[in-house]
């Protein structure tokens, strides 16, 4: 029986990825730079693995950019994109089913509170989630499962009976580490990724009634 429901919040709940990715494009192409998607993908979902943007960016133009002043118009950037994006489908529907049928409900995210937060209630979606989880509260992100266990813990639900909903590897060996089930839905920036350790691979949310999701696990 279905106790639980713990969405990833960054490519799952909000389309957050492939702006970020599209920011960074938009600087290696005004300054003659590549950035290809196989190696940004290795930063998706989870912990840092030492890439350095300016470092390669340098390394192939020899422009030396001032880090602090990029830095902050990108993010200005990136909130821009961010901002033209609704929820993904489905979210919304499941949100409403799980409620109606009594499943708890959480976020498990490698982002900053303040982030995960922010959009959440930006997005009109906080006040539906139980507990929020994030990079705040642990010592290792994803694909650490610590947040996972978390977020079921503070649901009072048994990791065997909550299902993670995640769209990078990285979240999805959390999830599956915390001994969840995981339903992965690819994003344009993840869906390369190895998901066979999924136990269901979704190209959308919406591409299920939130009954048939929930009767599948």
């Amino acid at each position: 029986m279905l106790q639980a429901i713990v969405f990833d919040f960054d490519g799952t709940i909000l389309e957050t990825e492939g702006p970020d990715y599209q920011s960074w494009l938009e600087i290696f192409d005004a300054h003659g730079g590549e950035l290809p998607l196989d190696v940004w993908i290795q930063c998706v979902g989870g912990a840092p693995t030492g890439f350095d943007p300016f470092a390669m960016l340098q390394a192939q133009t020899g422009v030396a950019l001032d880090r602090s002043s990029v830095h902050q118009a990108r993010r200005r950037r990136v909130v821009e994109l961010i901002e033209q994006h609704p929820p993904m489908p489905g979210i919304q529907a499941i949100i409403a089913a799980a409620q109606e049928a009594g499943i708890g409900l959480a976020v498990a995210s490698s982002s900053p509170s303040t982030w995960v937060e922010g959009n959440l209630r930006r997005l009109g979606l906080r006040h539906h989630f139980q507990t929020v989880h994030t990079a705040d509260d642990v010592e290792r992100v994803k694909p650490d499962p610590t947040l996972y266990r978390l977020a079921a813990a503070s649901l009072g639900a048994l990791p065997e009976h909550t299902l993670a909903i995640e769209d990078s590897r990285t979240g999805m060996l959390a999830a599956k580490g915390a001994g969840l089930r995981c339903v992965v839905v690819p994003n344009s920036i993840t869906q390369f990724s190895d998901f066979s350790q999924a136990d269901l691979r979704l190209a959308s949310l919406a591409d299920l009634t939130p009954h048939e999701l929930f009767a599948h696990f």
